[in-house]
């Protein structure tokens, strides 16, 4: 999703000033895309496995007419001496600047029989849920009645529990720690959730710990039959979904040379340890932070495409490492300006919602304390970070439960927290103020309230005057 996004700003930049198409002035971009599908919204692949959308409509809007985009195509390596990137097909990509928009891979747990020994090919019925492909397999292979495991109790496997769920088959969510969703709701608002899973058919374990997986050989291959927990209990399986978490894709920029902790490490410009080389998206770190979350990514690419555009030129090394100890590097001039992004044709994580000309809403705006300083309006455009807001909906046939999780919902002393809780009408409402200020919040079921709290959150107002009650009131004390 990052790297579609910033060509279409790019090419919305370069309409702005004219310089649409190759020469003076213009910016020839080249996309390139290990994924054969055009690039797509992973929020709703979830939605994709449930049936309720055809694969094409959670389709992004393709780049602008004039973007060079090369899919099924992965990059092996980047020559920095040269200032080009090498493909597995052999050819060989020019830039003037790199933009890595990788994105992340599926963290596959340690588990006994996942893998045989030296090799690398899951067992028939054990699936990832992170691509396209993911989901299409793991669509081809469910049926009314199927016996699925999904092992890990996030944001992806809550959704990914919920599709299966709906598609018919006998679903158990296997989660470690003491609730779903423990990075978004405290236990209070998990509850919630797990008593609305459990509505669906979804049957939860709790603090269960996955040891292993059992397998049958046959001469078709290699099966799995069921998923052994820590205690020797063993749930017998037909499929199995490993939704243990993502990692920032970062063995091109760490072979390279480039700067690499937990994800690619950046600046305020999106630079990366070498001026001509830029990151965004899920395999970026920003001030330490991976976000790998649909709206960081987008505010990535927007910046980025202000930094990028014809007009102002693309922006000066700032005091960052040489390109290549080895020796001078600079493109032929002869070759104009490139942009060459690459990623594995990915559209949103987990998180988010479906939003305008089939984006992933955003509405993110700087952390506090990092606010972007008053500038003049010409300033080259900066990231100071994302505030992030997570949004989901679960279906099912009593109705739709609404989530909205934002900021850190546990509150220090001193803090004040106001709580609404309603079983009767499954819903949970929690936010912790300090002094003028949201820090956090939590709101199920009824999402009445979360137009002014997202606003006020998103662009750290101080809160309107108004009985803190109002806050869960009357759309927010609006």
């Amino acid at each position: 999703m990052a790297g579609t996004r910033l060509a279409q700003q790019l090419a919305a930049h370069a309409v702005g000033v004219g310089a649409v198409g190759v020469g003076a002035g213009s910016v020839e971009v080249t996309i390139i895309g290990e994924e054969p599908h055009p690039a797509y919204n992973r929020v709703l692949l979830a939605e994709v496995l449930a049936g309720r959308y055809a694969p094409e409509i959670i389709a992004l809007p393709a780049p602008a007419a004039g973007v060079r985009r090369l899919s099924g195509v992965q990059v092996v390596r980047i020559d920095r001496a040269t200032a080009e990137v090498v493909c597995d097909d052999g050819r060989r990509v020019p830039y003037d600047a790199l933009v890595l928009a990788t994105g992340s891979n599926p963290v596959l747990p340690p588990l006994r029989g996942l893998f045989e020994p030296d090799g690398q090919d899951l067992p028939d019925g054990v699936h990832a849920f992170r691509t396209m492909d993911d989901c299409l397999a793991l669509g081809a292979a469910v049926r009314p009645g199927a016996r699925a495991v999904v092992i890990g109790g996030g944001l992806l496997g809550v959704s990914a529990a919920r599709a299966l769920a709906q598609r018919g088959a006998q679903v158990v969510l296997a989660q470690q720690s003491e609730h779903l969703m423990e990075r978004q709701l405290d236990p209070g608002a998990s509850g919630v959730l797990r008593r609305h899973m459990a509505a669906l058919g979804v049957e939860v374990h709790t603090e269960c710990r996955v040891r292993g997986l059992r397998t049958r050989a046959t001469d078709a291959g290699r099966f799995v039959k069921a998923v052994e927990l820590a205690d020797g209990y063993a749930l017998e399986a037909d499929l199995v979904v490993l939704a243990c978490g993502v990692r920032p894709r970062v063995g091109l920029a760490r072979a390279a040379g480039v700067e690499v902790a937990r994800g690619i490490v950046i600046d305020d410009e999106l630079r990366t340890s070498d001026p001509r080389v830029f990151a965004i998206g899920d395999c970026a770190e920003h001030a330490g932070v991976v976000y790998g979350l649909a709206g960081a990514a987008q505010e990535q690419a927007d910046v980025l495409a202000g930094l990028l555009s014809p007009t102002p030129p693309l922006p000066e090394p700032m005091g960052l490492r040489p390109l290549d100890p080895h020796g001078d590097s600079a493109p032929d001039p002869a070759l104009g300006n490139r942009f060459v992004g690459n990623r594995s044709a990915e559209g949103a994580p987990p998180s988010g919602s479906w939003g305008r000309n089939g984006w992933a809403q955003t509405g993110h705006r700087a952390a506090p304390g990092n606010e972007t300083p008053p500038r003049d309006t010409d300033a080259a455009p900066r990231y100071h970070g994302t505030r992030t807001l997570t949004r989901l909906t679960l279906t099912s046939a009593s109705g739709p439960l609404d989530l909205a999780a934002f900021g850190n919902p546990t509150p220090a002393p001193g803090d004040d927290v106001i709580h609404l809780a309603d079983a009767t009408r499954n819903t949970y409402r929690k936010v912790v103020v300090r002094g003028d200020r949201l820090l956090g919040g939590i709101l199920l079921g009824d999402l009445g309230t979360v137009g002014a709290l997202a606003r006020t959150w998103e662009s750290d107002e101080p809160l309107p005057a108004t009985p803190l009650l109002h806050l869960l009131t009357n759309d927010g004390g609006s």
